[in-house]
């Protein structure tokens, strides 16, 4: 057992497997009030979302929102807010969760252009700091506490 992974767990971390994506990013599965989802890992997004056309599929009240949502090329997107959800990853858990809803369509044709599977969402710096995430891109897992 590597020296961080034991130190980790030694800490209470949760050892999660990533998936490295056909684009390089990074690939979660999480679920969102008890329904699973793919989701690319985000350090640099500032609030974990959801696409919007999915906000049935993850059970999620969503309500219209004054912020406007940029990144990946695209910027001045409309977008939504869902608040008090639950999101678990492996075993990890939190709740009263807020989410962003935005068109994700940029994300997933990018995706598709390069033969990468179509994501849910983004786990952004919100949920990795509320989890205390630590990143391990040499075994391609995140730790979570």
């Amino acid at each position: 057992m590597s020296t961080l992974r034991k130190l980790l767990k030694e800490k209470g971390y949760i050892r999660i497997p990533l998936k490295t994506t056909a684009t390089n990013h990074l690939e979660v599965k999480a679920a969102i009030n008890g329904v699973e989802g793919n989701f690319i890992l985000d350090t640099g997004a500032s609030s974990s979302c959801v696409g919007i056309n999915t906000a049935e599929y993850f059970k999620l009240f969503a309500e219209d929102s004054d912020i406007k949502a940029a990144g990946a090329g695209a910027t001045d997107m409309l977008t939504q807010v869902s608040l008090k959800n639950t999101l678990q990853i492996e075993s990890w858990e939190k709740k009263k969760v807020s989410l962003v809803l935005f068109d994700l369509s940029h994300v997933n044709q990018a995706l598709e252009n390069h033969n990468a599977d179509q994501v849910h969402g983004i786990i952004g710096a919100d949920m990795l700091e509320k989890g205390k995430a630590v990143i391990d891109y040499k075994s391609k897992c995140l730790y979570l506490r």
